[in-house]
C-alpha cells in the first residue's frame, strides 16, 4: 500500500498555507481495515457538527500494511461535548483530559485539538514545571495545531473515512517514504516538554525499523537525564511498551547506545559492560525470548521481564552478603531482593500484582535446588512454577553454571512415576539414602509381667 503511494506521491498537492491531501486512490487505505466503531465514533462526531478525524498511530500502521493496536480520534469537540454525544464514553485524564468511547471490550479514544500554548498558563490551561517539563494540557486549538502538537511527523496524518482523504501538516508522509522518525519541532524543546517523548523516539524506531532524523537523535544522547523528571508509575507503562511490544532485543540496544536505560534499570545497565558477559547474556536472552513468545501469541508477565532485568543486580548483592556478611543463601536472597526492589522503586514503579510474582521467581530459583522426597513433585504445584522453570532455563543459558539443574527439571516434568523417584534418588547423597529406622528393643518377660500385675491397695 506504501508502495502504491509513493508512485503517486510527486503529483499530490501542497500549499504552505495549508495541508497536502492525498486522496483515497493515492493512499489506498480501505475503509474495510479500520474498526467499525471508529467509524462509528467519527460519523456521529460529523453529524452533529463537529470535524473527526482518524489520526496517529493507526493510520501510520494502515500505511505500512500493518494491523493497528488502537484507532486514536482527534476533534474540535470539547471532552464535554464528546461526553454528550457518546453515552457509552467516560472523561479521563489530569495532564490531558481525553474521552474513552466503550464498544464492548473495544475502547476508542478520542482527543480534542491541541492548541498553542500561548498565555495558556495565564488563562491556567496549562501548566510546566520549572524544569520545563508539562504538568497540565488542556489547550485546545484546530487540525493544524493540533498536528504541530504532535511528537512525530509520521504520527501527524489525519484521515477522513467519509471522504477518504489523508491531511498531512508536516511532511509525514514523506517521512514514512523515507522510512525516518522526525520529531515535530524543535527536538530540545519538545523533549524538555515530554521526556518521554526520547523513549518513544526509541520504541518507534525499533518497532519501524526505521532511522532517527539527525535532529531528533542528536539531543537524546544530551538530554537523557530529563527523564529523571518523569513520574515512576509512567515510567513503569513506558517499560511495558518497550519491553512487550516484540522488539525487546532491537528496544534494549537502542536504550544503551543512547543512555536511556540508566535511567530505568540504572544497577543492571552499569553492569552490562559489554556483550559478552553473563549478565549481559542474561538480559538480551530474556529479551530474545520475550520476542519469540509473543510472535508465537503467547503471553509474558510484566513479572517475567522485571525479574529478568534486575537478575544481574540481585545476584551482585547476594554474593556481597554470602562473602561479606557471611549470610547463608536464603537469607542473602532475601535481603538482596528487598534492596534491589527497593532501589529500583525509586526509578519505576512495580504494582503489587507483578512484584509479589516477580519475587516468587526469584525465591523458587532457590527452592528449585531442593529436591528430595516430596518437594519435586510439590514444587511443580507452584502455581509460579512454569515461570520459574522458564527463568531457571534462561540463567542456564546464559552461562551460569547451574550443575544441570534445568536438563533436570526438564527429565522430571516428562518422567513417570518410576523414573521420578530414580531421578530424586540420585540426587541424594550416598550416605542419606534410605536412612533406617532405629528399632525399639522388645521389653524382658518380666518387666511385661510386672506391668501386668495389680498395684496393691494402699
Amino acid at each position: 500500500m506504501l508502495n502504491r503511494l509513493l508512485r503517486l506521491f510527486e503529483s499530490s498537492p501542497s500549499s504552505d498555507n495549508g495541508p497536502t491531501t492525498y486522496t483515497q486512490q493515492m493512499h489506498g487505505i480501505a475503509k474495510s481495515d479500520i474498526s467499525h466503531s471508529a467509524i462509528k465514533v467519527i460519523a456521529q462526531l460529523q453529524e452533529k457538527g463537529y470535524s473527526a478525524y482518524l489520526v496517529g498511530g493507526g493510520v501510520r500502521d494502515l500505511l505500512l500494511d500493518t494491523s493497528p493496536k488502537d484507532f486514536d480520534v482527534a476533534t474540535d469537540a470539547t471532552p464535554e461535548e464528546i461526553r454528550s454525544v457518546f453515552r457509552n464514553s467516560r472523561i479521563i485524564g489530569k495532564r490531558f483530559r481525553i474521552v474513552h468511547v466503550r464498544f464492548g471490550r473495544e475502547i476508542i479514544e478520542v482527543t480534542t485539538f491541541r492548541g498553542s500554548h500561548t498565555n495558556a498558563q495565564e488563562k491556567g490551561e496549562a501548566a510546566q514545571s520549572e524544569k520545563g517539563i508539562l504538568l497540565r494540557d488542556n489547550v485546545y486549538g484546530d487540525i493544524k495545531s493540533d498536528a504541530l502538537r504532535r511528537d512525530f511527523t509520521i504520527n501527524a496524518l489525519y484521515y477522513n473515512p467519509q471522504n477518504g482523504e489523508i491531511l498531512d501538516f508536516t511532511g509525514g508522509m514523506e517521512d514514512l517514504q523515507d522510512r525516518r522518525i522526525k520529531i515535530i519541532g524543535d527536538a530540545t524543546k519538545r523533549y524538555k516538554e515530554d521526556p518521554v517523548r526520547m523513549l518513544r523516539a526509541v520504541r518507534f524506531s525499533a518497532k519501524l525499523i526505521f532511522t532517527l532524523d539527525s535532529d531528533t537523535e542528536a539531543p537524546i544522547h544530551e538530554h537523557a537525564d530529563y527523564l529523571a523528571e518523569i513520574p515512576s508509575a509512567r515510567l513503569f507503562e513506558e517499560v511495558l511498551k518497550l519491553f512487550l511490544s516484540g522488539y525487546a532485543t532491537s528496544t534494549l540496544h537502542k536504550l544503551r547506545d543512547f543512555g536511556l536505560l540508566a535511567y530505568l534499570f540504572p544497577g543492571t545497565d552499569a553492569l552490562i559492560a559489554n556483550d559478552d558477559d553473563l549478565n549481559s547474556k542474561l538480559v538480551f536472552n530474556a529479551a530474545k525470548n520475550t520476542d519469540k513468545r509473543l510472535r508465537r501469541g503467547k503471553r509474558v508477565t510484566p513479572a517475567f521481564v522485571y525479574a529478568a532485568m534486575l537478575w544481574p543486580q540481585l545476584r551482585q548483592q547476594m554474593k556481597y552478603l554470602q562473602e561479606e556478611q557471611k549470610l547463608p543463601l536464603y537469607d542473602s536472597l532475601q535481603q538482596a531482593a528487598q534492596g534491589v526492589i527497593t532501589q529500583q522503586l525509586s526509578y519505576t514503579s512495580i504494582p503489587k500484582r507483578f512484584l509479589l510474582p516477580m519475587r516468587d521467581i526469584w525465591n523458587l530459583q532457590w527452592r528449585l535446588n531442593r529436591r528430595e522426597g516430596r518437594r519435586a513433585q510439590a514444587l511443580m504445584e507452584h502455581q509460579r512454577f512454569r515461570a520459574a522453570y522458564d527463568f531457571l532455563l534462561l540463567r542456564e543459558e546464559s552461562g551460569e553454571d547451574l550443575d544441570g539443574l534445568g536438563t533436570w527439571w526438564t527429565s522430571f516434568q516428562n518422567a513417570d512415576e518410576e523414573q521420578k523417584e530414580a531421578l530424586i534418588k540420585a540426587v541424594i547423597p550416598k550416605g542419606q539414602r534410605n536412612p533406617r529406622k532405629r528399632r525399639r528393643s522388645p521389653k524382658k518377660k518380666t518387666e511385661l509381667n510386672n506391668e501386668q500385675q495389680p498395684k496393691p491397695c494402699e
